[in-house]
């Protein structure tokens, strides 16, 4: 049994419907099963249990001046965004009690203690400067933030090499973005891989099912960008090909960018659904189409646990074997879709294949390494 301290820059018990919401919830519940784990996190509503300690996220100007002073101290953007003083002191003074600090995503090893002589580990997930650089190559020349992420990029390649350098165990989800890592810091990585919680088999191919189901939150940039790409450019030339056709979108979407995106009939922006059982009736494939995209897509996974046939970019296809269709340019999206649509036996090889497949990717699988990675 570990003594263990756990930082996470969200909060765990907020219940949002949020992947690193999730993903850390999931991750304390097992490491609180075998082990004496505390829990640091930003919160607003404060809990009973004695062993998680939650502080508010300063006033908006002061985190102003705390991503002010990053950019003095060549720090990521979001390293001010995410800092408290207060946490920052509470996790100093009390760090030395402990056996393990479990740092949850690259934005809270800002609270690494200088001195610090346990076992750190922290799950990075993805590496983010790549994904901001793609992001600076897709954004216009005269959008501002296209310069913000690119110097987003570089910061947290600086910190992401500080981490390989002075954490014992990082972990990483996708295989292919391991491989990209320096050699002399291999040892320290560990893969593991995103979870679903079950595995449910809904989707039945029908010539009746005319829908094309994406799943992703809007206020992600990427997601976005993919979206407004599928409605502007393809879903036209699609409803050629099969009239009737519809996008649903589910995921978190402003009020604005719903404004913005829903001038096309054929979509619908359903907004936050803990439930999407009832959405893969009537669906004939899940949509991926970033063009910015590292690590393991969690939206795959998601319908992969459905059975419902996957079509992504290739950029977004390499973590996923054969086991979807991906597609190069616009017309190898559309018809790729269309055969997903009207081909029987492509769709039900697919879904055949992403049920085997997800399968490695169980919470009660996964549970246990995160168990093992505690333990030795």
């Amino acid at each position: 049994m570990k003594k263990i301290l756990f930082i996470s820059t969200r909060d765990p018990y907020s219940g949002r419907y949020s992947g690193d919401v999730i993903g850390s919830n999931k991750i304390i519940n097992v490491l609180n099963k075998k082990n004496i784990l505390d829990v640091v996190c930003f919160g607003e509503k404060p809990l009973t249990k004695k062993n998680i300690f939650k502080f508010k996220k300063p006033f908006f100007l002061i985190r102003i001046f705390y991503v002010i002073k990053s950019l003095i101290l060549l720090q990521p953007l979001q390293f001010g965004l995410f800092f408290s003083k207060e946490m920052e002191r509470f996790i100093s003074s009390r760090a030395d009690s402990y056996d393990i600090i479990f740092f949850y995503h690259i934005r809270s090893s800002q609270y690494l203690p200088k001195n610090f002589k346990g076992e750190k580990i922290i799950e990075m997930g993805d590496l983010y400067s790549s994904n901001y650089l793609q992001t600076f190559n897709n954004l216009s020349l005269f959008n501002p933030l296209k310069y913000v992420y690119l110097l987003e990029s570089a910061l947290v390649k600086k910190v992401e090499i500080n981490i390989f350098t002075k954490f014992d165990k990082i972990l990483l989800f996708s295989k292919d973005e391991i491989k990209k890592i320096n050699k002399i810091f291999i040892k320290k990585i560990i893969h593991i891989n995103i979870s679903i919680d079950k595995i449910k088999k809904k989707y039945i191919f029908s010539s009746k099912n005319k829908k094309i189901l994406f799943i992703g939150n809007l206020k992600y940039l990427p997601n976005k960008l993919a979206i407004k790409n599928f409605i502007k450019n393809t879903l036209p030339k699609l409803e050629k090909n099969i009239p009737g056709v519809n996008l649903e979108v589910i995921g978190d979407v402003s009020k604005i960018n719903k404004v913005f995106l829903s001038s096309h009939k054929k979509v619908k922006f359903l907004g936050v659904e803990k439930n999407i059982d009832k959405f893969i009736k009537g669906s004939f494939c899940g949509l991926a189409n970033l063009t910015i995209s590292t690590g393991m897509q969690g939206k795959i996974l998601s319908y992969m646990s459905y059975g419902l046939p996957v079509i992504c970019s290739k950029k977004v296809a390499s973590n996923f074997n054969k086991n979807v269709l991906s597609y190069s340019d616009d017309n190898e999206l559309i018809n790729k879709i269309v055969s997903l649509k009207n081909n029987k036996k492509v769709s039900t090889l697919i879904s055949k294949k992403s049920l085997r497949f997800i399968n490695n990717f169980t919470w009660k699988k996964i549970a246990k390494k995160y168990l093992s990675i505690i333990k030795n």
